[in-house]
């Protein structure tokens, strides 16, 4: 039985846990200055999430969220920054929701036409930025965020009336057409008119799955981790790291794809411009927050998404509820921060515990000496 290194379980907590309070501290103190009660805003959102509704939304929102910072992390573990995940889910999200709504086919085909198309989109969209990157040295972030700008203007023009768009009587929204019932991924209908759980969320948390095991019992998540760490190292056994590179950014790109399911599928059933964007930008959040793993970002993804949907209800107590967003961009600062102290207590500790070891070993030499 593998031994559990309590020294490393702490600091691995240590970061977050840190960084939320860190955050929280600085909301409050946001709050004071502005003259506004510091815990009152809290117990609102605490108060709001008791409801099942709300819960639901939580719940559905963390979803979305999961998948978006599971792309991230992909990229992360390879030491890639793919900024693009935005634009990758979008522009998939509406190639998906086109395809969706111009078939008719038995559900499960229809529903795996739909996710499909979504994959390859966003798995296309990443592999340009890969491409670029191994064949001719462009960064990742550069090329991804410029991407991201082209895919806005690029889904803007296909939902165009004249292109493949539509515009319903009577309003000045613009959609793809709405995906037939057999497109639509059953949900858990919920007691008390509650709703119910998207369906795709439950997809999610299979995703995880597969990410860790990919990531920590196959020879390509070696491989991944093995080019991250030290890609001249990988490559010196072995390892192609060009190659890992655009995979690591097609797959991250696929994932990418498979966020706006939970919308697409349990929800809107068509891509309009009311679709939810931001999705990437959140994802990045998230990752960080959870380190990569695939538990740490599930717990972050349902912190991200209590904070978006239980903040709703503040501006009606005379608070605004762009408290939340303060407070998540505060997570960001007190992630990098307190991460980096971590690390540096983390080698100061490791330092320390070597040099008692080699005192230990010293001293019981000097006493077998002595004894001889």
């Amino acid at each position: 039985m593998k031994k559990i290194d309590k020294d490393r379980l702490i600091l691995g907590f240590a970061g977050p846990v840190l960084a939320l309070v860190v955050a929280l501290a600085l909301t409050t103190v946001v709050l004071l200055a502005s003259g506004q009660n510091p815990f009152e805003p809290y117990r609102i959102m605490f108060d709001s999430a008791s409801y099942a509704d709300v819960q639901v939304l939580i719940i559905n929102q963390a979803g979305t969220y999961y998948l978006a910072a599971l792309a991230v992390a992909v990229g992360f573990r390879m030491n890639l920054f793919n900024i693009g995940v935005d634009g990758q889910y979008r522009l998939a999200a509406m190639m998906a929701a086109l395809v969706g709504a111009s078939v008719e086919l038995p559900g499960p085909l229809h529903i795996a036409l739909i996710v499909i198309v979504a994959m390859l989109v966003g798995a296309f969209w990443s592999g340009i930025a890969g491409f670029l990157k191994t064949t001719r040295g462009v960064s990742e972030v550069v090329s991804t965020i410029m991407l991201n700008s082209i895919a806005t203007a690029l889904v803007a023009w296909l939902i165009l009336p004249k292109n493949f768009g539509e515009q319903p009587a009577g309003s000045n929204n613009l959609t793809t057409g709405e995906i037939a019932e057999s497109g639509w991924f059953p949900g858990l209908p919920m007691a008390d008119g509650a709703g119910e759980i998207y369906g795709f969320t439950f997809v999610a948390a299979g995703c995880g799955v597969l990410y860790w095991f990919a990531l920590n019992r196959t020879r390509f998540g070696f491989d991944l981790r093995a080019t991250g760490a030290s890609e001249s190292a990988a490559q010196a056994s072995g390892v192609d790291a060009k190659k890992m590179v655009l995979t690591s950014m097609l797959i991250s790109g696929a994932v990418a794809g498979l966020a706006g399911m939970p919308t697409l599928l349990g929800d809107t059933h068509t891509y309009s411009l009311d679709f939810p964007t931001g999705i990437g930008f959140t994802g990045i959040t998230i990752a960080l927050l959870g380190r990569n793993n695939p538990l740490g970002i599930a717990l972050s993804a349902l912190l991200i998404a209590f904070l978006d949907k239980s903040s709703a209800s503040l501006d009606q107590y005379g608070y605004e509820k762009e408290i939340a967003t303060i407070m998540q961009g505060l997570i960001v600062i007190s992630v990098v921060v307190s991460y980096e102290l971590v690390r540096r207590y983390g080698i100061r500790r490791q330092q320390q515990k070597v040099g008692e070891e080699l005192a230990a070993g010293h001293a019981l030499t000097t006493e077998k000496e002595a004894a001889l």
